[in-house]
């Protein structure tokens, strides 16, 4: 088995146990391979000349880790203008918040060019490279433009949106003819795969060739749904420690007289925050029941804060949350707690045992692991109750949660009486049956499950 290259757009030393889902989940075949992990540094340098930047290469143990600096003019366009200005929005079905600009453009290939040279020559032939992410689309066509012939599979964490959205962006044909160059491109579900498929039959006119295979551009590409999952094992191990189980203990004790609610979210549109608390408020007025009782503890953390939509949505939150408060509020019961900062990973299985519900209700995701963490964070005897988005990849997969429709405000209410009015058995039945898919559907799934397909595909022929 050859070495395997991660590349990303950012990237962590496996080592480190905060390092996250990415690191968890391919640390150990780095490790064990003597693999090169590749991506930006983080770092920004001021004056710095466009499609340059300097390289610093390091051990981590066994793993070789390679990051690589960018010029401010180079961050403003690749990251900021056309990455998060354009691909994320639109992925994320947002055409209205999209900024089309010529020069982003330009600034995302000469980054995915600057990429590909510095990442090239550290490359074996027999190693297996993996990008990730809507960053580093391009990367591959631009490595096969140098020679590389290595195996390269991308994945994509993110929507992809149906045909009529994805032709809105300029340049899509030359977007969507990179994903030619790679042997692998997987989706985070079925449906994202069903997207794909209907854009390359029908604007590149792409040839089926077998299941989920399809030649276009003298090259065949092979797709395919790996859904993300989480380490279970190592959430649970979290759940035990002493953090989380003084934050248990203290949650559990200053709202012993409440009904507990929760929402973990980085502060961004595609997540469904105004209409998550909408919803509440709506529960509040149609079952007055719950007032005094129910408390929604909602965790926005922040996210991109210098761009203009993630401070419009911050605002429209704050003035919600104070809306409800003072509308329904009194002295001994706030009707929701809204944190604007990042709480500490290590806290938060305590945080999801304590609550009777999560709200995981984004109005469009790739995945959205918070889904699984609170399954897995969960008492067996005594399990809380996940609320789901229809449009969180999660949901293909998550079926015994209850699925909501985010964008109705009087029926996702209703669904989160049923969650706070739900039978011992029935939380039962429904939680260990979300056990078992994901303990079977975890992230050593997901990574076995790719590289595995990856490494039985034949290596598509390099660019003349």
């Amino acid at each position: 088995m050859g070495r395997l290259v991660v590349v990303s757009n950012r990237l962590a030393d496996p080592r480190k146990p905060a390092a996250g889902g990415l690191a968890v989940a391919l640390g150990e075949t780095l490790r064990r391979t003597g693999g090169l992990w590749f991506g930006w540094s983080g770092k920004v340098v001021e004056g710095g000349t466009p499609g340059e930047g300097e390289l610093h290469v390091h051990q981590a143990g066994s793993v070789t880790l390679a990051e690589l600096d960018l010029c401010q003019d180079d961050h403003d366009a690749y990251y900021r203008g056309y990455a998060n200005g354009v691909l994320w929005p639109v992925f994320h079905y947002r055409l209205d918040l999209a900024h089309f600009e010529s020069g982003h453009l330009g600034g995302y290939r000469r980054v995915n060019q600057l990429f590909a040279r510095k990442l090239f020559p550290l490359l074996k032939r027999d190693d297996i490279v993996w990008i990730h992410d809507y960053h580093l689309i391009p990367l591959a066509a631009e490595l096969r433009a140098m020679g590389c012939e290595a195996r390269i599979g991308f994945f994509l964490h993110i929507p992809l949106p149906p045909p009529p959205i994805l032709t809105a962006i300029p340049s899509h044909e030359w977007l969507m003819r990179a994903l030619f160059a790679y042997d692998l491109v997987g989706f985070q579900n079925h449906a994202d795969l069903q997207h794909f498929a209907q854009y390359v039959q029908a604007e590149a006119t792409a040839e089926p060739v077998g299941a989920n295979q399809f030649r276009a551009f003298n090259s065949t590409v092979h797709a395919g749904a790996f859904p993300i999952g989480i380490d279970v094992a190592d959430f649970q191990r979290l759940g035990r420690a002493k953090e989380a189980r003084d934050t248990y203990e203290s949650t559990k004790a200053e709202y012993s007289r409440r009904r507990l609610l929760i929402g973990v979210d980085r502060l961004d549109y595609s997540k469904g925050l105004p209409q998550r608390i909408r919803a509440f408020r709506e529960l509040l007025r149609l079952y007055p029941e719950n007032r005094h009782s129910a408390t929604l503890l909602q965790i926005a953390s922040p996210s991109r804060e210098d761009v203009e939509a993630y401070g419009d949505i911050q605002r429209e939150l704050e003035s919600l949350c104070g809306s409800i408060n003072g509308d329904f509020g009194d002295f001994d019961w706030m009707p929701i707690r809204y944190i604007h900062r990042t709480v500490a990973r290590k806290r938060l299985p305590g945080l999801y045992r304590a609550c009777a519900v999560a709200l995981v209700t984004p109005l469009r995701d790739g995945m959205n692991l918070v889904a699984k963490e609170f399954v897995a964070a969960q008492d067996e005897e005594d399990p809380g109750v996940l609320v789901l988005s229809r449009f969180a990849g999660a949901a293909e997969q998550m079926k015994q949660a209850l699925i909501i429709n985010p964008y109705d405000t009087h029926g996702a209410a209703q669904v989160i009486q049923q969650a706070l009015q739900m039978s011992l058995s029935e939380r039962r039945e429904r939680h260990a049956a979300l056990m078992e898919n994901i303990r079977e559907f975890d992230v050593h799934w997901w990574c076995r499950e790719f590289l595995d397909t990856l490494r039985a595909t034949r290596a598509a022929p390099v660019a003349a």
